[in-house]
Formats: C-alpha cells, structure tokens, sequence
C-alpha cells in the first residue's frame, strides 16, 4: 500500500485517488494503520465525492433490499409461497416501484391479479 500511495503522490493525475486508495484499504486493513499509512484523518475520505457516492448507493442498496423483503414477507402471508421467478422481478424494481407494489399486494385479492400487475 506504501509502494501505490507513492506511485499516486508522485503523478499529479493520479494525485486526485489517493482516497479512493485509502477507501478500498479501510475494507481489508484498521483504520487506525490506514490513517498512520496515509499520514491524514479519514474525515478527508469521508468528505471525498468518490466515498460519498458508494456509501449513497449503499444506503440505496440498502433500502431497497428491505423494501424488497418486505414486500415478499407480505406476499407469502397473504398467498403462500411465491414462485421464484416474482421474487426476482422484484430484485430490477426501484424504492418507488416496490412501494407502489406493497399496496397492490395488500389491495389484490389474489398471487395472479399481483402477478399481472407485476408484469405491466
């Protein structure tokens, strides 16, 4: 890690991922000994766009799961077990989508009206 935070210190182009280095290292080293590595406070990674932009889509990521889960927990309540092939349609849809889709799984009487609603 020493040898790349040089190699990216000396080149001006380069200079610019020196947090995204320090990023990547805090998955596999302490955060303590990437600080010490890097000689700088990990605040200056936390305000870096790069460390922004994956901890939003990570808290995207996040929600969306749950919704996800949420939503085939009141799916299998309500009907059963559901086929394997809804539970990946789910997997492409948005927050937004999957929201729309938990009040038409409250609201639908039946797994194939939500089924059809799903495939519009």
């Amino acid at each position: 890690m020493q040898r790349a935070l040089q190699a990216l210190r000396a080149d001006a182009q380069l200079n610019e991922l020196e947090s995204l280095l320090a990023f990547f290292a805090s998955f596999v080293l302490d955060t303590p000994l990437v600080q010490q590595i890097m000689r700088w406070d990990m605040a200056v990674l936390r305000e870096s766009p790069w460390y922004q932009e994956i901890e939003q889509r990570g808290i995207q990521l996040g929600l969306q799961q749950g919704v996800q889960r949420q939503l085939v927990r009141v799916l299998r309540r309500r009907f059963g077990e559901i086929p394997h092939e809804v539970e990946a349609r789910l997997e492409s849809e948005s927050v937004e989508q999957l929201e729309t889709l938990m009040d038409s799984a409250i609201a639908v009487s039946s797994l194939d009206e939500f089924v059809s609603i799903l495939a519009t």
